[in-house]
């Protein structure tokens, strides 16, 4: 949540912190502000509201400005407005301070230094911050022979429990910047002569493409001549600089009206990227790379957990079911907010995947840890690289799709449901199934990125059912099988960015309660394609039709059957079921789409939510 920008350099700094910003608004748009060191005093300007609303209330840069920091808010602690919006400035007005993160003891520390007369202006734990830096600041007599501004923030840090990125500056060290990481993401670009720290590589990428990623417990003092790494505790170490692995161009709109659009779009792209290199056709195998030491391993587990949030928990249900299907391998799905806060059972052999685009997801990297605590051995499917989770797991798989900027996600979902159908093909073909079979199972895979431009064409008859049924605000998604996982998904989508209530199913247990709800024109969306269950779906179907709802039909191309059972039919070409969520997903992701946009809403923006959810 929250995005952090920082620059010191030779440039002006307030286009550089606002141009950061836009950049990286789609992690928080409640609030906005930056903090700007001229003349030896910092200058604050903040608003509730996004990014357009700070630029008009800035002043004009001033040339000598080339330091500041700046701030994107998805609030926490305390209402999105004007005075709780980042940065702030503790009591003397020396320290300025932006945050993203949650500061779990920060009542004791407020009440505490408001003993020791300090003031708050604000309801945020970040102002704590501030103002407990400001008081190891002012014991400068105590500083052993160090940089205060710096011992003060060490001094701070190590009574902070909980989660923080920060970006520091103090008006006694014009040419200074701090920043320190706990829990939420944080990365310095290195460019030439000018440095940019930033929550997010997006903010980093049109100056530099080289950066280090900070680690937890680890800070970065920046001057305009070097940078400077080493632990809270004052523990020198050095960083390595790393290639961020994306472009500017992946992350501008390129012609799309929103960036969910665009990554809905790039999903054949992408998904060709990501098997790239690890479907080998001349033999018919699956090579990945980043787990091949662990195959072994993964082939004698005795069971598999996979545990994730949103989006990517239910592409951990598709895991699961492909996973006990080829492989033979008990699977279970879990919530990693519920898996850390758990007691769960972790046997010998059980091996734990995790699964998080941002690989800084706060409840899945605390699972991780918990069933690394517990002996097992966790493995990652993330999609930016040296994010957290990649750096805690033993090991893992890259989705390779590029930036997702879309809050809602959409090319992680099936580029994670690739990734999973890849391991376990290779599984299965280790265990349990034939080559011959795998064989097939490699061919289909491979045919999907073609298969999904077909859905694609169909957006604009897509957009023609959203708008038919635009006024209605109560949904249902239902589906069987591996097509259950996908009708929990096009529920969640269309609750994120259209804000229609809708509640996703397995078919069957639509009469054990749910049935209630449906009433004369409620849209029911089926995912009603070619397998095993197909006529037991068409018997929910009929179900709904008799109790007066619409019926909105995902079918196989070619299904004559059904077109008399739909008020409105979505084709998608015939694949195997297992592979089915790579297909079926897609008119859903297009569906909450169109309409969130005809019903007036910012889609890459969606309310009260934020992309990288790294507070609990």
């Amino acid at each position: 949540m929250c995005g952090i920008v920082a620059y010191l350099g030779k440039k002006v700094a307030q286009p550089i912190l606002i141009e950061g910003l836009k950049r990286l608004e789609y992690r928080g748009y409640d609030s906005a502000g930056v903090a700007l060191l001229d003349g030896g005093a910092i200058k604050v300007k903040k608003t509730s509201g996004r990014i357009n609303a700070l630029e008009e209330i800035l002043d004009e840069p001033a040339p000598s400005d080339s330091l500041g920091i700046g701030h994107t808010r998805w609030a926490t602690h305390g209402q999105p407005n004007t005075v709780n919006a980042h940065p702030h400035l503790d009591y003397t007005g020396k320290i300025a301070v932006v945050h993203n993160g949650i500061i779990e003891n920060y009542a004791t520390l407020k009440t505490w230094l408001q003993n020791e007369g300090a003031d708050f202006a604000s309801e945020t734990d970040t102002e704590v911050v501030a103002n407990l830096i400001a008081y190891f600041y002012a014991k400068e007599d105590q500083a052993p022979g160090q940089n205060k501004f710096e011992w003060a923030v060490q001094q701070a840090l190590r009574e902070l429990h909980g989660t923080y990125g920060l970006a520091i500056l103090c008006s006694d060290f014009p040419d200074t910047l701090i920043g320190a990481k706990k829990g939420s993401p944080l990365i310095l670009g290195v460019g030439s002569s000018e440095y940019i720290l930033a929550s997010d590589a997006a903010a980093i990428v049109e100056h530099t493409t080289q950066a280090i990623y900070l680690a937890d417990n680890e800070m970065v003092t920046v001057t305009p001549d070097a940078f400077h790494t080493k632990t809270i505790d004052n523990v020198t170490i050095t960083k390595d600089l790393k290639q961020i692995e994306f472009s500017l161009e992946q992350i501008e709109l390129g012609g799309f009206q929103h960036h969910m659009l665009k990554e809905i779009f790039e999903q054949p792209d992408v998904l060709s990227t990501c098997m790239d290199g690890r479907i080998d056709r001349l033999n018919n195998r699956i090579k990945l790379g980043g787990i091949a030491s662990y195959l072994r391993e993964l082939t004698r587990t005795k069971r598999l957990i996979m545990t994730a949030c949103g989006t990517a928990f239910h592409a951990g249900l598709v895991g699961e079911f492909l996973f006990e299907q080829l492989a033979r391998i008990p699977t279970e799905t879990e919530y990693a907010s519920e898996f850390r806060y758990r007691n769960p059972i972790i046997e010998d052999q059980t091996v734990v995947i995790a699964i998080s685009q941002s690989g800084e997801t706060a409840d899945t990297l605390a699972a991780v840890e918990q069933a690394k605590e517990r002996g097992a051995t966790v493995l990652g499917i993330v999609n930016v690289v040296g994010s957290s989770i990649a750096r805690a797991t033993d090991a893992g798989i890259y989705l390779h799709v590029g930036p997702e900027i879309g809050v809602a996600s959409t090319k992680a979902f099936t580029a994670q449901v690739t990734v999973l159908a890849m391991l376990a093909i290779e599984l299965g073909r280790r265990r349990h199934i034939s080559s011959n079979d795998a064989d097939r199972y490699i061919h289909e895979l491979s045919q999907i990125p073609d298969k999904i431009s077909s859905i694609l064409d169909q957006s604009d008859h897509i957009k023609e059912i959203a708008a038919a049924n635009l006024n209605e605000e109560n949904w249902l998604f239902l589906g069987r099988g591996f097509n259950y996982p996908v009708a929990l998904e096009g529920a969640l989508k269309l609750k994120e960015i259209s804000y229609i209530h809708a509640e996703g199913l397995p078919a069957a247990e639509m009469k054990h309660g749910p049935i209630a709800l449906i009433v004369d024109g409620m849209p029911a969306v089926f995912i009603a394609t070619a397998g095993p269950q197909y006529d037991k779906i068409m018997g929910n179907i009929e179900e709904v039709r008799a109790r007066g709802g619409k019926i909105i039909v995902v079918a196989t191309k070619g299904d004559e059957n059904i077109k008399k059972h739909a008020d409105h039919l979505i084709a998608v070409p015939q694949t195997p079921e297992l592979f089915q969520p790579l297909l079926t997903v897609l008119p859903l992701q297009l569906l909450a789409y169109h309409a969130a946009v005809l019903r007036g809403h910012d889609v890459d923006k969606p309310r009260n939510l934020a992309k990288s959810v790294t507070v609990e």
